[in-house]
């Protein structure tokens, strides 16, 4: 069975967020922070140091 990777982000998160119940506004600076640090100067190198 083929999963796409952006619905299994979905189900995933979905399941996280209702079974840890974190505060709302963690979710969104997370969720916005991770989208500005892909689209900075540090992505080539966060991305070397995460695959080997």
């Amino acid at each position: 069975m083929d999963v796409p990777l952006w619905l299994a982000l979905i189900v995933i998160g979905w399941l996280g967020i209702k079974l840890t119940r974190p505060p709302a506004w963690l979710v969104a600076v997370l969720l916005l922070g991770g989208f500005l640090l892909a689209g900075s100067s540090f992505a080539p190198s966060i991305n070397d140091a995460l695959n080997p």
